[in-house]
Formats: C-alpha cells, structure tokens, sequence
C-alpha cells in the first residue's frame, strides 16, 4: 500500500472547509477526495458545493495533501471544461491535483441539464469519448476530436510541465475497463457500495482487479497498475477500531490496490463515525502502511518548478 487518503464531501464553507482540509494534511494523510455531485440525494436541502471550488479552497489552505474528484462524469461535464478546471487546478495546487473521472450514474446529475436519458450502451460511448478528449489534453498542446457525444476543435493548452495531470478512472463494467487499461494512472474501485460482507466484497474486489489485469494485458501493457479502493463505501463500520481498520487496508494491499480512502466522520447520516476512532485507526494504518513516494500518484507530489 503506498498511499492512505480521506473523502470529504463538499459541503463546507470557507471556514470550516478549511479547518477541515488542514486537519487533513496534518494528520498525515498522503490524498484527499471529494465528491463531484450537482447535489447529494443523501444531503437534500442542505449546503452542497461544486467540487472544483471546492478544491481550489483545499489547494490554498494546504502545502502537501494530494487532492482529487472522486469522480467528475461527463453528467453535467463537457471534457473540455472540465480540463481547462483541472488544468487550473494543478497549477494552483502547484502539481498536487489529480482527476478521478467515471461514467456517471443515472439520477438528478443526470437529469438536472434535461437531456435524454441514455441507454447503458450510450452512456459507455459518451464516457469513451469524456475520457479520451481528456486524456488528448492533458498531453498534448492542440487538441481536435469528433465524436457522437463530444468534440474537441483545435483546443489550445498551455503545457506548464512535461508529466501530464494523473488520471484515475472509476468503473466495472468492460467498456469502462478498457478505458482505464488505457488510459488511466489508477483504476478507482466502486462497484460493491455496501451490498455485501466483508467475504464477499473482497471476492467482489479480486475479481474486478482480475479482469482490469486481463484489459491491461490485452493491449500489451503491463499488469500492474495503480488502485484506489474507497473503504466507507464498501465496508460496515472500516474504523470500528485500528485493528479493523488494519485488516481492510492490509487485504486490500494483498489484493493488489495501491492506496485506500476512508470516508471523513461526519456528525450524522452518511458516513456518520466519531473522530476520535477516526484518528486513532487512520493513524494507527498509516504507520504500518506508510507510503514511500511511489505509486499512481506520485507525479502528483512532485512540485513544479
């Protein structure tokens, strides 16, 4: 395991979201996440904010915390846009920003612009399409693409280092697979959110690192990739204690995953958890899993000059 991080959703103002993203670097943890929603079924009627802004308040109230969407989706997101935000974001975290992106779901993201709804096979296409536009831009200085969903004329970006902006891709299903076999710096697992056991879910998890190696394999890269896999969402309870918490992660690293996310206690409903255990368990973890500078993430880290 090289990387612990922490999700914090995105419904804290100026001062208790900096409060909050500050504990976060001085904890210790190696990445922070949030989630990039329009808005949270869970939250209804209560404060919920753009993850970019978001992100742009961690970027100047911390110096180290690698931070990230936990995922943009081309719902509400045109590819273009959203690497022109992420761009902005790397530049003023000064390298520390990497962009998890998946499929999105259908619900009110989807529905809030008033599009048609979209058949699996559609929202795959799209997702191919968001993916590749944004993988062409980060890399390179002109960017053209024309697809059935997006496109992309001769987009102008100013290249302001030689690594291009780490790229995580969520995702289960083999559409979405492929395109992180192919494209991305990490795979970000989602596809158990709650529905099973502990023994089940991490039969879940070996399997979907099974079929990502096999996609790897097929295009003739290598195996080995890196990993997210977000515990809060899968696991009853991840901190109960530090042992507990020292299980999960430690599976986990046997499974193969690269670096594991605890979702932040809130006071209550979603992720509800009391901070004390929180920080006792996340800092009992990341001594025994510490990271050394390596992973998925890395390019993340280093600092521009």
């Amino acid at each position: 395991m090289t990387g612990i991080g922490t999700l914090i959703l995105p419904e804290h103002g100026r001062r208790s979201g900096t409060a909050l993203w500050r504990d976060a670097e001085e904890l210790g943890f190696d990445h922070a996440w949030t989630y990039d929603h329009l808005t949270w079924p869970a939250l209804h009627g209560r404060p919920w904010y753009d993850a970019m802004g978001t992100l742009t308040m961690a970027a100047f109230c911390t110096e180290r915390l690698v931070l990230g969407t936990l995922v943009a989706t081309p719902n509400y997101r045109h590819p273009v846009l959203t690497a022109r935000e992420a761009l902005t974001l790397a530049e003023l975290s000064e390298g520390r920003f990497v962009l998890g992106i998946g499929a999105g779901a259908a619900g009110p993201d989807s529905a809030a612009t008033a599009g048609p709804e979209l058949a699996p096979a559609q929202r795959a296409t799209r997702f191919e399409e968001f993916a590749a536009i944004l993988d062409l831009i980060r890399r390179q200085t002109v960017t053209s693409y024309q697809g059935t969903h997006f496109s992309a004329h001769e987009v102008w970006t100013f290249r302001g280092r030689d690594d291009p902006i780490p790229l995580a891709v969520a995702g289960t299903g083999p559409r979405a697979m492929a395109v992180a076999a192919a494209r991305a710096d990490a795979w970000i697992a989602s596809g158990v959110p709650g529905q099973f056991g502990d023994e089940e879910a991490f039969g879940v998890l070996r399997r979907q690192l099974g079929r990502l190696r096999a996609a790897r394999e097929a295009i003739g890269r290598p195996a080995a990739m890196g990993a997210l896999v977000s515990l809060s969402r899968i696991f009853a309870d991840p901190y109960g204690s530090p042992e507990r918490l020292a299980d999960l992660v430690g599976r986990c690293a046997d499974l193969g995953f690269t670096d594991a996310v605890v979702a932040w206690p809130r006071a209550e409903g979603a992720f509800a958890g009391d901070r004390t255990a929180f920080e006792k368990a996340t800092s009992h973890v990341r001594a025994l899993f510490g990271h050394d500078g390596s992973g998925p993430f890395a390019g993340a880290r280093r600092i521009w000059g």
